[in-house]
């Protein structure tokens, strides 16, 4: 199970074995919320609908969810939120709040992924996802599974 908590900026993994890790994350700048073009992170039960980027090198980029090469710092637009490294794809499980329509997580593209700002890990930055540091999502990546349970709370 994987717990977010967005006023701490942490997120908690509990491992089969039943021992707990914990790893700073940047969510929304604009806050929570589950309305679609809100960037803001959306709330509530979750699970883990697809994992990416499997075997693929720390800092691999994607665009729609398909890697286009290896970030280069040289060439980084401060206007993008780069999604890097892998990609844990949530899906709501709350219908009306989460789930289907104007608030459905999946379809708004909400990831726990890799970042290239990891100096602002800690405080709310991103369009929307949880973000981590490229080494932790590597790490989280290889323990979890899809169905996976996540919940997100304020």
């Amino acid at each position: 199970m994987i717990q977010i908590c967005v006023s701490e900026q942490m997120l908690y993994h509990r491992r089969r074995t039943g021992v707990w890790y914990s790893y700073p994350v940047s969510t929304a700048a604009n806050g929570t919320g589950n309305r679609k073009n809100s960037l803001q992170t959306p709330l509530g039960r979750h699970r883990i609908e697809a994992k990416i980027g499997a075997g693929m090198p720390p800092l691999t980029a994607f665009r729609a969810r398909k890697a286009c090469g290896i970030f280069d710092p040289c060439r980084d637009d401060p206007k993008l939120d780069w999604i890097l490294s892998r990609i844990i794809r949530l899906g709501g499980c709350e219908t009306g709040r989460n789930r289907r329509g104007a608030v459905d997580t999946f379809s708004r593209y909400i990831y726990i992924h890799g970042t290239h700002d990891e100096e602002r890990l800690g405080t709310p930055a991103s369009h929307g996802c949880i973000r981590m540091a490229n080494d932790d999502i590597i790490e989280l990546f290889e323990h979890v599974a899809l169905k996976e349970a996540v919940i997100i709370r304020a």
